[in-house]
């Protein structure tokens, strides 16, 4: 049951800025969460924490350890990145439009509504109140759009929706009674969208500010006055910082008579104090240098991003194409074009060697290397809903298919996709992996069902019928020799031999669309499938006898599962039952009574209460674990239950989000959202220029969704469509409306409290391995339970000892020392003794190996998985060495 989640996958990039920390981490929103992709190891993980609704923008300390992130809701959460955890929570009060760290990382700058808020950056220190508002400044009239830092860490340079860009200064500098007033940028004839300031590379100062507009026309503004003095600046009262306390160096809130200062003209600064206290920006006249056009006139403006040290710039359009220009002679040095629609995010990393862009509208997160003109990275998630995923038989790899038509292979260490099949031409219902593990099969509402070679990636085999069907579930032998799909407007299965791709056989009896199909793992020639005529079916599928045998029901039949074993069926009803059968004696074994777990979170289009609504409280989606224990099912709820077969108890309930933005979340609605014309939330009042991401009208949903499961017309509804446990049963992933939720088993530190006594502590380990009895403390560790002990006592056993000390291990520690193995296989680098240990297990334990297989069979699936990955590693690396040492060779002949 200690399963934690691990990864999100096949969930696209749908907005938001992103970041890249470290030079090679791209730091990227999906959804409520935040995916950290390391571009140096081709790995991507997702953060285990939730904010309240989707993330909108993003911020990264200098150093790469801290993460700002604020969502749609102004909710902003501090996150300490290496250990994955929030520090602190605060909200603001207006929409967040940017947020950026200073790069001494000391204050945090925030766009929030008409105001520029700098607040000091809290840090591990757990605080009744870490964040604290240290200047307020308001002078612009309209939304403030873009931010940036100086060098210093001084002054901050703000964009606007009033056309204008002004420089702050973090100093307050009083010489002689008087403040200055910010510098206002002007002439520009359309919102801001990017503000930078260009560095003199010999005084490591400010000598350029570069302002950008939405409408493709970037300002070059330059430093004037170099005589120290203020040649015409405009010096008067600063504007008052609303309800921000004015505070002294020392941090002392000062008197309501500083804040009121008379105004003089004509100031001169001939002693040059400003520039002494780091006020050099202030004393001197900003004049307009000159004035360039992006030449993209039917295109706006949509991202941009300036790197000081190569002083480059790169500039994003609404319709897919992006340039980079060196500066400041605006040469332009490429202009391509990536995608059709708009560029939401473009930025550099630290060297400025690649450039990451987002395209929101299509999910598409990309990193391209400029000089070599090259893809670093290019992934996509699914457009639309994920219907469908299925493991590997070695579980190192899970395949999803989605409403967009597409079939994706990813590689679950990993987290990245391989590889995308987009031959179909509708919906993906069902996926199969066959028992070879170099093929998969995938079947769609196209009407064909295709065999997939993931070895050349590409189409080898489709199956269709006579005439045009809808399949909507599949199945196949588990020699992968005979495969079936179940139809969702003719309720019939068709068969077919996959060799020769001919239709063997149509087995019609339903009355209904047949949703779940199943092949017995013990007898290959019974087929098991689910209607919603109310009824499961077994057929012979070889002797071609048709319906065997029937197993009626009172309410429609929604999915079917055969337990590991062949011994045991079970399936869900829409009346919110888990019925398990006895397919041999087709006896009713008994029946869990679900709707109760299942429900919860209330429609933003609900009438009724959460007690007296009916909706959603049946499960569309069951998988047994793999030693057919327990049985993991969800459907239209935010949660996803974990039952005991044995006991039929509720064990533990996953709940999949968080999300506010998606409905079917709150378990309460607020009664004052509710006007006239509906609820408030449903209401869609925004521009559409302003709309960024996948439009909530147009996502994906297959035209056979149960009642109540329909996506209503404001956000998509929080559910899960499948669920799939890996065949080493460590991990089960889930298809949900947010994407692929995979979780994992945690390897902390468990044990049974019934197998301790007095004298089992890890003091006794390590006493008995200081008297070498290894085979005492291997035991004692094994009863503790704890992964440290026992790697350590493992690597106290001599090689030579290994046979004696495998003899001696009881059977019930098999499993947990097989888990160990298999970890220990995938990260150390003892590779020969590791396996020596395997070989001479199996050897001293065949017998009570073959006769608790079903038990041990998930620990044999993970180290058979990890094997196969160190072989395929060591493969290509002796590939590479021998075409190496070939090369060598025939090269020192030649000689």
């Amino acid at each position: 049951m200690n399963f934690r989640f691990q990864n999100l996958l096949g969930a696209p990039y749908r907005g938001g800025n992103t970041v890249i920390v470290n030079n090679t981490e791209l730091i990227s929103p999906v959804g409520n969460r935040v995916s950290v992709t390391n571009l140096r190891d081709s790995e991507t993980i997702t953060l285990p924490i939730q904010s309240s609704c989707n993330i909108s923008r993003i911020a990264a300390s200098p150093d790469g350890v801290f993460l700002l992130t604020v969502d749609e809701n102004q909710r902003c959460l501090f996150i300490n990145l290496r250990r994955r955890v929030v520090l602190h929570r605060i909200t603001f009060k207006n929409p967040v439009a940017a947020v950026k760290f200073s790069p001494d990382g000391a204050h945090i700058a925030v766009a929030t509504g008409k105001l520029v808020q700098i607040w000091r950056s809290p840090g591990f220190k757990k605080e009744f109140f870490p964040f604290e508002l240290v200047r307020t400044f308001a002078g612009c009239d309209d939304k403030v759009t873009a931010l940036e830092w100086s060098p210093d860490s001084i002054y901050v340079l703000a964009g606007s929706k009033d056309l204008t860009a002004r420089i702050f200064c973090m100093k307050k500098f009083k010489l002689r009674g008087i403040k200055i007033k910010p510098f206002m940028f002007l002439g520009h004839r359309d919102t801001v969208v990017g503000v930078f300031f260009g560095i003199d590379k010999k005084t490591s100062k400010v000598c350029r500010v570069y302002t950008i507009a939405r409408d493709g026309y970037m300002f070059v503004w330059g430093l004037s006055g170099d005589d120290g003095q203020s040649d015409g600046m405009d010096v008067s009262d600063e504007v008052p910082s609303p309800g921000t306390p004015e505070r002294d160096g020392q941090g002392n809130v000062e008197g309501d008579d500083s804040l009121v200062v008379k105004k003089r003209k004509g100031y001169e600064d001939k002693d040059g104090e400003l520039d002494k206290e780091g006020g050099y920006l202030l004393n001197r006249k900003w004049e307009l240098l000159k004035k360039e056009s992006f030449g993209q006139p039917s295109m706006r403006v949509t991202a941009c991003d300036y790197h000081r040290g190569l002083d480059m710039l790169v500039v994003g359009f609404s319709k897919g194409v992006f340039a980079l220009y060196q500066m400041p002679d605006f040469v332009c040095i490429h202009r391509l074009s990536i995608s059709r629609e708009k560029i939401t995010t473009a930025v550099f990393n630290e060297l400025g060697n690649w450039l990451t862009f987002g395209c929101a509208k299509l999910g598409q997160l990309l990193v391209w290397e400029w000089r070599s003109e090259s893809y670093i990275l290019k992934q996509q998630g699914h457009y639309f809903d994920v219907n469908c995923v299925a493991y590997s038989p070695d579980s190192q790899l899970l395949a999803t298919g989605a409403d967009d038509n597409k079939v994706k292979v990813w590689n679950v260490s990993s987290g990245f996709c391989f590889v995308t099949f987009s031959e179909h031409e509708n919906a993906i219902t069902a996926l199969h992996f066959m028992a070879n593990n170099n093929s998969l099969l995938s079947a769609s509402l196209d009407g064909t069902v295709r065999a997939w070679d993931l070895f050349r990636y590409r189409n080898f085999r489709t199956f269709v019928t006579p005439e045009p069907r809808q399949f909507v579930s599949l199945a196949a032998t588990q020699s992968g020799d005979v495969i079936c799909a179940g139809t969702l407007d003719t309720f019939e299965i068709y068969v077919w031999d996959k060799e020769t791709s001919r239709l063997m056989d149509i087995l019609s009896g339903h009355e209904g669309p047949v949703h779940g199909l199943a092949f017995s793992p013990t007898d290959a020639n019974v087929l098991a499938s689910s209607s919603w005529d109310r009824t499961v079916r077994l057929w012979d599928v070889f002797e071609a006898k048709g319906g065997v045998e029937t197993f009626p029901h009172t309410h429609d039949v929604l999915t079917v599962v055969y337990r590991p074993d062949g011994k045991q069926l079970a399936c869900s009803t829409l009346d919110g039952h888990i019925h398990f059968w006895d397919p041999i004696d087709g006896l009713l074994m008994y029946t869990i009574e679900g709707r109760r777990d299942i429900s919860g979170g209330r429609l933003m289009t609900d009438r009724r209460t959460a007690a007296n609504s009916s909706s959603g409280k049946f499960f569309t989606t069951l998988c047994y674990s793999a030693d057919g224990s327990y049985i993991l099912a969800g459907g239209s709820s935010k949660y996803i239950c974990m039952y005991d077969v044995a006991e039929q108890v509720l064990l533990r309930k996953f709940q999949i989000t968080h999300n506010l933005s998606l409905d079917g979340v709150l378990d309460f609605l607020n009664s004052k959202n509710m006007t006239d014309a509906g609820p408030l939330d449903l209401i869609d009042d925004d521009s559409s220029d302003l709309e960024e991401g996948i439009d909530k009208q147009t996502r994906g949903k297959l035209g056979y969704d149960l009642p109540g499961s329909m996506p209503n017309r404001g956000r998509p509804i929080v559910r899960t469509k499948c669920l799939k446990i890996a065949p080493t049963g460590r991990s089960f992933s889930a298809a949900t409306t947010e994407g692929v939720l995979v979780y994992s088993i945690d390897d902390s530190f468990i044990f049974d409290p019934t197998d301790l006594d007095i004298d089992v502590t890890p003091e006794g380990v390590d006493a008995a391995l200081n008297e070498d009895q290894v085979t005492k403390a291997l035991i004692l560790s094994l009863r503790l339970n704890e992964d440290s002990l026992i790697r350590k006592c493992i690597f106290s056993v001599n090689s030579i000892d290994i046979p004696v000390v495998a003899s001696s291990i009881p059977n019930r520690y098999l499993e947990r020392l097989i888990e160990v193995f298999a970890h220990l296989l995938e990260k150390c680098p003892h590779l020969e003794f590791i396996l020596r240990w395997c070989q001479e297990l199996c050897k001293a334990h065949g017998n009570s190996i073959q006769q608790n297989c079903r038990k041990l069979k998930p620990a044999l699936t993970s180290l058979q998985k990890a094997i196969t990955r160190t072989h395929q590693d060591l493969a290509n690396t002796c590939d590479s060495n021998e075409c190496m040492l070939r090369y060598l060779c025939s090269g020192n002949s030649a000689k």
